[in-house]
């Protein structure tokens, strides 16, 4: 991304030259006269002849170096406009596919990140194995990624932003854009499983056990990578113990200390076993063993 950002930048100053240019020598409109004789209604206008505008076409370069001195400007939304004209005059060509590019990193840059999906999402829909698709799908992701908020509130954007860049790295595993995309795919997760975490501790001290269940799970079985894996198993050995599903609450802790031995978490969840009189112990069938790889030998 940066490297087509430098280029672009440094194709602005001397496209605003070109612009002036190519603005200078637009021919003059032409126009055609029409007298009162074949003309009927120029009874209207008191018999005088009025002249009808032919408006000249717009060569594509001249529009899209016309966006790129936007571009430099930082005038982003006139940017987005002129490259958006590509799609309107000059469809399904070159241009137009240039120009939904330019529109879509436009758009991005401005911080109009839901008109920046939509555009990338007309591109990937024309162009979908294009040399620059991977860099739409990023900024798409990306555009879903920077209004991912707190854990307080609805994650669908962070959802989406996972799906999206799941699908960079899926399509196209050797663009330049793959790392930062699995990077930002785990920071989304965790955020994800922080919400989901929440949730479950309200349910916890509602003692509604069987819902918080239900979100911890959720935890370790989508987001077991993310930080928050340690803390669901230790909600999940005490969920079961108060349920009096002793078994369960056995193999979460064992699965705890065979994955995080070190963990405050484990150290707390045998400390409650061991209130009850019970050891941790992992049942091989039991759901929680089954999402790890790793099991107590």
């Amino acid at each position: 991304m940066q490297s087509l950002v430098r280029s672009i930048l440094h194709r602005a100053a001397a496209a605003r030259r070109v612009a002036l240019i190519a603005a200078a020598s637009l021919p003059l409109a032409g126009c055609s006269a029409l007298d009162s004789a074949s003309n009927p209604l120029s009874s209207f206008f008191g018999g005088e002849k009025y002249k009808t505008e032919i408006l000249p076409d717009v060569p594509a370069d001249s529009i899209y170096d016309q966006g790129l001195a936007r571009l430099g400007k930082k005038d982003y939304s006139g940017a987005a406009k002129k490259f958006g004209d590509l799609e309107k005059q000059y469809p399904n060509s070159g241009w137009s596919q240039k120009g939904l590019l330019m529109q879509t990193y436009s758009e991005y840059t401005e911080g109009k990140y839901d008109e920046a999906v939509a555009t990338a999402n007309r591109y990937i829909g024309l162009y979908p194995n294009s040399k620059d698709a991977p860099y739409i799908y990023y900024l798409a992701g990306m555009s879903y990624y920077n209004q991912i908020p707190d854990a307080d509130r609805d994650q669908e954007r962070a959802e989406k932003s996972v799906t999206i860049f799941n699908q960079l790295v899926e399509k196209f595993p050797k663009s330049e854009y793959v790392n930062d995309a699995k990077f930002k795919i785990q920071v989304a997760k965790d955020q994800l499983a922080a919400r989901e975490m929440k949730v479950g501790r309200f349910y916890l001290e509602q003692s509604n056990y069987t819902a918080a269940i239900n979100r911890f799970r959720e935890v370790i079985g989508k987001y077991q990578s993310t930080r928050h894996t340690e803390e669901a198993l230790f909600r999940l050995v005490e969920a079961y113990l108060r349920l009096g599903i002793v078994n369960e609450a056995q193999t979460a802790a064992a699965v705890l200390g065979h994955n995080y031995p070190d963990s405050q978490w484990y150290k707390d969840a045998y400390a409650r076993l061991r209130e009850g009189g019970f050891e941790p112990n992992e049942q091989r069938d039991s759901w929680i063993s089954k999402l790890f790889r790793k099991t107590v030998g």
